[in-house]
């Protein structure tokens, strides 16, 4: 009798223990994730990249796909912001929530054009769609219920009426289109566009309820922003509507995330009924950050999926994508712990810090591993067996192309005739800038490495970061007063500037003395990186700047964020703020004009538009938003809340 209780409190143990092993389980970082992009990939919102027109109900892809046919019988396409090609419809960004509660776009094409809102409540989505009054006679709207991404679902069209059926879901929806009815073919509902129309997913409702339904929404979303951001009420706006139109799902990676612009996930993706995207490494953590301003989970989830594209060889890629694709020779700018630590200072969940703390570390012993010469870093990149064996697998690896792709300055004056060693796979150039980036990630992760209890993970990334700062001092030319690349061949200072010589202040490298004469002499001087609009990526005296092309002479916005996070580090409220107030203008000039947050500016003009590479609409550009915003106190631990 003695040994049949024994059994049975071992077995009753047994259970409990089990049941608590299992309970645990829920709540481990990776579970907590998944958790949270189950919980975000739900609902109506503008989810498909290839259009923002097609409004997708998710988790189930179902859809409703909106499009154009013109008075000849020509149809539209897609509908992405910003994209150049020729025909392509010019689509104005206005207000976009997060979760696809409220969307506003104005939409041209071949003299159509139109205003389309959406307010979406559960399974109700409620679609406006107004003719402008110059909107061109004889064009048609087409409305297609449809499903995506090869999901299992029906749909049924009957005149003006659709079902929209989802398997295995419990429920189906029974929605309408009303206005000037034209004809159905197939699955198209045609209506006339120059009239008024509604589409709504469940239900039929007039155009007076559609409004009324809209402008609750769109009231909403006013009113929250204008509370929270005051006087920064549009320098908000561009940054989060930008983020939110970019913002798509991806069914191949199951989860929600925010590449730089829809136009460059197409133009990567190999198979389109499968979505398709591609996420470049510090243009992501930037949004990360961006996010954490006003969305915890696009914070979180932006940052998990890019850490999570992490190499075989232990590094975060310059780019990511679909079907295995990445940059397997070379990294990106080390910002990763400075986003994963800021987003955690607002939001104090460990369980994020957890989830990406081992990667991080990985990756941080990485450059001090591979990219490393004569005691400081330079840009490289590594050759490996290709995967894929498509084009960036197998162009400029291990060359100097390549080691200029990894400083995420593509085609920046720096790194013209720099000698390339193949045997180390690095630039012949120690980077100020690198080395100023490498020694703040080494700061931001061993206060990670201390919030989770590494005590011997913290020592050992002050130790780093202690050595690499104290040999950035070899890079100070006292009599010019500022950083510069130094050639790890000559061991001579390389003359040509840029932004990236501010970087060592991201380091705490310079003294104050050190940092007001950086500031006094060279940000400050009209002659390399001050004027009317700024910071140039090329100062004005170099021969480069006049080339106005990508990172030649042209202003970028990451640039203006890091020199800006560098003088927080210093007493120098002055250069702060005008930077700051510069950086505000330049987002504001084109935002309130055209809606468009550009890729980089003009250093001349202020304008985004004034050549062909510079995308429309690229989240990174909101970061002259964010900067703004941290200078007058609105990133704080109080906008959590």
């Amino acid at each position: 009798m003695t040994r049949v209780l024994i059994a049975l409190c071992v077995l009753l143990a047994s259970c409990g223990e089990s049941a608590q092993t299992q309970r645990d389980a829920t709540q481990t970082p990776e579970a907590l994730y998944d958790a949270m992009q189950r919980s975000i990939s739900s609902g109506w919102n503008t989810w498909d990249t290839r259009s923002v027109l097609t409004h997708v109900l998710l988790p189930h892809g179902i859809a409703l796909d909106l499009n154009l046919i013109d008075r000849n019988g020509n149809r539209a396409g897609e509908f992405r912001i910003g994209e150049r090609a020729n025909d392509a419809p010019i689509l104005h960004p206005g207000a976009h929530t997060y979760d696809g509660a409220y969307t506003d776009l104005l939409v041209e094409w071949h003299g159509i054009k139109l205003r389309v809102q959406s307010a979406a409540e559960g399974h109700k989505n409620v679609i406006l769609v107004t003719p402008l009054p110059d909107c061109a006679k004889g064009g048609k709207l087409t409305v297609t219920p449809k499903y995506v991404w090869l999901r299992a679902n029906r749909t049924k069209v009957d005149g003006t009426h659709f079902t929209l059926t989802p398997l295995n879901a419990g429920f189906e929806l029974n929605g309408a289109v009303t206005g000037t009815y034209v004809d159905t073919k197939g699955k198209d509902i045609i209506m006339v566009a120059d009239q008024p129309a509604v589409i709504c997913s469940d239900g039929e409702i007039t155009q007076d309820e559609a409004q009324a339904f809209i402008q609750k929404h769109s009231d909403e979303f006013v009113a929250v922003n204008k509370q929270k951001f005051g006087d920064s009420y549009e320098v908000y706006n561009a940054m989060q509507n930008v983020l939110a139109w970019d913002n798509i799902y991806d069914p191949t990676i199951r989860r929600v995330i925010t590449p730089v612009s829809r136009n460059w996930n197409v133009g990567w993706s190999a198979n389109p009924n499968y979505g398709g995207f591609v996420l470049f490494c510090w243009d992501t953590y930037f949004a990360s950050m961006m996010f954490a301003t006003g969305n915890k989970e696009l914070a979180y989830a932006n940052a998990v999926e890019i850490t999570n594209g992490i190499t075989e060889e232990g590094f975060v890629p310059n780019f990511y994508t679909e079907s295995g694709y990445k940059s397997r020779d070379r990294s990106q700018p080390p910002v990763g712990s400075l986003a994963v630590w800021t987003i955690y200072e607002k939001y104090q969940e460990k369980w994020f810090l957890e989830l990406l703390y081992s990667k991080l570390l990985a990756w941080n012993r990485w450059w001090d591993k591979s990219r490393q010469s004569e005691g400081l870093l330079c840009w490289g990149s590594s050759p490996f067996a290709p995967v894929t064996y498509r084009y960036w697998e197998l162009e400029g690896v291990n060359e100097r192309f390549g080691g200029a792709l990894e400083s995420g300055l593509d085609n920046s004056h720096m790194y013209d005739d720099i000698a390339f060693d193949t045997e180390q796979h690095i630039l012949k150039l120690n980077d100020a800038g690198l080395n100023g980036l490498y020694v703040m990630d080494c700061e931001c992760l061993e206060k990670i490495a201390r919030e989770l209890g590494h005590s011997r993970d913290a020592g050992e990334l002050k130790t780093r970061g202690d050595r690499y700062r104290r040999n950035i001092a070899a890079l100070w030319d006292e009599q010019r007063g500022m950083y510069y690349n130094r050639h790890t061949d000559t061991k001579v200072l390389n003359n040509r500037i840029s932004p990236t010589n501010f970087y060592p202040m991201l380091a705490n490298a310079p003294t104050q003395a050190q940092a007001k004469r950086m500031v006094d002499e060279h940000l400050f001087n009209p002659d390399e990186f001050w004027g009317d609009w700024v910071i140039p990526a090329t100062p004005r005296n170099d021969p480069a700047y006049k080339d106005n092309t990508y990172w030649r002479g042209r202003i970028w916005a990451p640039m203006n964020f890091l020199v800006y996070m560098g003088l927080r580090n210093y007493d120098l409220p002055e250069a702060r703020k005008a930077l700051a107030d510069k950086s505000k203008a330049l987002i504001l000039k084109s935002w309130l004009s055209d809606g468009y947050v550009y890729e980089n500016y003009s250093t001349e003009t202020g304008a985004g538009d004034d050549v062909s590479n510079s995308d429309k609409f690229y989240h990174w550009g909101a970061l002259l938003s964010f900067i703004s915003l941290m200078e007058e106190g609105y990133f704080n631990a109080e906008q959590a809340k």
